[in-house]
């Protein structure tokens, strides 16, 4: 097929508005222009979609695994290309490989693989989201807590080093554990800095988002809460207008009403964003994993570690954005942006990924009207298409 075509038949959403009897021109791999269906220049391929709908591709800022493969067992290129590919039929185009607090030797690993992955082009890999070890042991999470160590001066030369690597690195770390004029240089150095598995309160939260994080990973999730007399890391990503924040979907990590009002409540710029924190278990059967030698068990909606601690999650993009529209009641378009324009723009990638203008990224999914997806395209190449697709 030419690398010019045309998507047709279904209504477009580009990120702010609704195109109605459109299509969407696609060349070279990036987004041409939206056009009426009636003006589509002559000689362009149509493929017709089946009518729903067409949306920028989903964007992830923290997947751990999918298609049986955690990254933390295998840090290699084989298993960031098998990671990408599970979570495309979902609707994730861009992700970011996420380690869970390791070793020096596996991160040093996890590190090599993602920017030979870079050189390799991987479809839908974004960058690497370093998730610890400089974390807080009080909010540790399904992280091994004995892996978990404040930042030295060797861990910060390691990530500015690995930055000149990747084309996107964010880091999650916990103010406990590393030092604000070490956040500046993340920062400086083009990292983007997260915060997160901290038991920090909201002035020094609100601090080292003044040094440079501008990120909280997994919002109400191993992390002080707020209370009526401190409103601890929670009530600080809510407040804090540079500041966005991940999201876990599924009404079990968050309750939705507890969403509800933290999205009514967040201050911005910053923006709440979906993230699946998705684990070895998408696209697959599996019923359970090891992660750091300890057995995640797969029940009910849900991954966990013998003793019941929450380990990561069992989701989707896709489900996510159902979710937040159906059951917390977000209108279509602002469920859709937590998932693709709202996470680029956290990354600082809104310029190609996340909407659909002359130049950005073809990264393109075909969802039904009832929100299951029909067909993936990352860079105007078709990764994953149901059979309502067809060339014409």
């Amino acid at each position: 097929m030419s690398d010019r075509f045309a998507l047709t038949g279904a209504r477009i959403f580009d990120g702010a508005d609704w195109h109605d009897n459109a299509a969407l021109v696609v060349q070279s791999g990036l987004v041409e222009a939206i056009v009426a269906a009636s003006a589509i220049p002559s000689g362009v391929a149509r493929i017709e979609t089946g009518g729903g709908l067409l949306t920028p591709g989903f964007v992830d800022l923290q997947v751990n695994g999918g298609g049986g493969v955690m990254l933390n067992d295998h840090p290699d290129v084989a298993s960031i290309e098998t990671i990408c590919r599970a979570h495309a039929p979902f609707g994730t185009t861009a992700l970011l490989p996420t380690l869970i607090t390791d070793t020096p030797a596996i991160t040093a690993a996890a590190v090599a693989a993602g920017a030979e992955a870079a050189r390799q082009k991987v479809p839908g890999f974004l960058g690497m989201h370093l998730e610890g070890p400089h974390l807080s042991v009080a909010r540790k999470g399904a992280h091994d807590p004995a892996l978990i160590r404040p930042m030295t001066d060797i861990d910060l030369a390691a990530l500015i080093a690995a930055r000149k690597e990747l084309p996107v690195l964010l880091t999650t770390i916990a103010p406990e554990s590393v030092e604000p004029s070490r956040v500046a240089a993340l920062a400086k150095a083009g990292i983007v800095v997260s915060l997160g598995h901290s038991d920090t309160g909201y002035t020094r939260a609100h601090a080292f988002a003044g040094a440079g994080a501008t990120v909280v990973t997994h919002l109400f999730n191993a992390m002080s809460q707020i209370g009526n007399r401190e409103p601890g890391l929670a009530g600080a990503a809510i407040d804090t207008g540079t500041l966005f924040a991940g999201i876990i979907a599924d009404g079990i990590h968050v309750d939705p009403a507890t969403m509800a009002i933290a999205l009514r409540a967040k201050q911005g710029p910053g923006k709440i964003v979906l993230v699946t924190d998705a684990m070895a278990t998408i696209g697959t059967d599996m019923t359970s994993f090891t992660l750091n030698g300890r057995t995640i068990y797969r029940k009910d909606g849900s991954l966990r570690l013998a003793d019941g601690t929450l380990a990561g999650a069992d989701l989707d993009m896709i489900s996510a954005v159902r979710y937040v529209h159906r059951v917390v009641g977000l209108d279509l378009s602002e469920a859709l942006r937590m998932a693709s324009l709202y996470p680029a723009q956290a990354i600082g990638q809104s310029h190609r990924l996340g909407r659909f203008a002359n130049g950005t990224a073809a990264d393109i999914v075909a969802l039904s009207d009832d929100l299951n997806v029909k067909g993936v395209w990352i860079d105007g190449a078709k990764m994953f298409t149901d059979s309502t697709a067809t060339l014409r």
